[in-house]
């Protein structure tokens, strides 16, 4: 989504000047104005899959997007993160170190004391990053979201998950027992009042088992986790400074997805309500209103990290409390990004991702 969108165009940057090539857009990629030379979103667009589970290279940006929310068997909570980011600096792609197809991924594991983080840049063109869609993998270097099931099924129906940093790795099998669900208006989502919008479909129904390793100790762990999926070529509105995202997981068994973007005022919001059998539901424009209820040191920066979510059409009202306080993600771009828990009018658990408090 847009903030996630400047985390991959300055990795781009960066990769540019190692890896420069002939032709660079406007703007690095997408910090311009404009998205010329590539394709726009458009609401109304039929998504085709498997086709859509692999890369758009017309477009700018895409990510391939994994948090999940763990347990141990004595009851301890972990989260995990996993996420791969795809920009562009031309809409092609050619074989070797001359293709424009660049690429991040994002590793990271939370406890309640501690916060790991790794991170990984690649370029296309030269096998080091990409999404293969028969047998499935989305990869950089050996961190891999692989399909588990025979050709013929839905590639993201059954994936392992693996990723390793400094003093921690894990190892994940991801099993669906819920559709895919298009996010917005039939997965076209939009970002402001403007109109900026991406194609966004999720997999919010997977349940999660595998092992984390911290230190060199190995936890077994299950829960659950939710896939995101997005592709743009349009940056923020001109007033939007950051965002909140939150997926949460309700005891009841439906999902809920919410973002603010932030523009100095009341913001640009939107919730999508997601049933039992996977039917989601977009709230209408002003249904979602979230405001931090305490915020947290981290280094020199404050950041809100407990907030109240209500949408009072649904009579939802709930306060999130976080795994970690410091799940800073000390990247390229960095931003805050961990597990929560959440209780008043439902109960259950969740992710945050903040961007725009550094």
């Amino acid at each position: 989504m847009n903030a996630r969108q400047i985390m991959v165009v300055l990795a781009a940057i960066m990769l540019t000047v190692a890896f420069p090539v002939s032709a660079i857009p406007q703007g690095f990629a997408g910090l311009g104005s404009t998205a010329d030379g590539f394709a726009i979103p458009t609401a109304g667009r039929q998504f085709l899959f498997p086709a859509d589970h692999g890369a758009h290279p017309d477009y700018r940006i895409e990510w391939w997007y994994v948090t999940a929310n763990l347990q141990a068997e004595d009851g301890t909570q972990y989260g995990v993160q996993w996420t791969l980011f795809r920009s562009a600096l031309a809409p092609k792609t050619e074989p070797g170190w001359s293709d424009p197809q660049l690429w991040m991924g994002h590793a990271a594991l939370t406890t309640k004391d501690r916060h790991f983080v790794a991170e990984k840049l690649g370029r296309g063109g030269v096998g080091q990053a990409g999404v293969v869609l028969e047998p499935f993998s989305v990869f950089i270097d050996d961190w891999e979201m692989k399909g588990l099931l025979p050709s013929g099924n839905d590639p993201t129906a059954k994936v392992s998950l693996n990723a390793a940093g400094k003093d921690f790795s894990y190892s994940l099998t991801l099993t669906a027992n819920g559709p895919l669900v298009l996010q917005g208006d039939r997965g076209h989502s939009v970002k402001s009042a403007e109109g900026q919008a991406g194609y966004y479909y999720s997999q919010p129904f997977y349940e999660a088992s595998g092992t984390l390793d911290i230190g060199g100790t190995t936890v077994r762990v299950t829960g659950k986790a939710w896939l995101d999926r997005e592709w743009s070529s349009q940056p923020l509105a001109k007033d939007q400074t950051g965002w909140e995202w939150f997926s949460l997981h309700l005891d009841s068994g439906e999902k809920l997805m919410v973002f603010r973007l932030r523009d100095g005022g009341a913001g640009y919001t939107s919730a999508n309500w997601i049933s039992l059998d996977g039917t989601p539901t977009l709230l209408p424009p002003g249904s979602l209103e979230i405001s931090p209820v305490r915020s947290a040191q981290i280094g020199a920066r404050t950041v809100p990290v407990a907030w109240r979510v209500r949408i009072p059409e649904r009579d939802f009202d709930v306060t999130t409390t976080p795994l970690n306080d410091q799940a800073w993600m000390n990247t390229f771009t960095p931003y805050w990004e961990g597990p929560l828990t959440f209780e008043g009018s439902s109960k259950g658990q969740g992710y945050l991702e903040m961007t725009g408090y550094d």
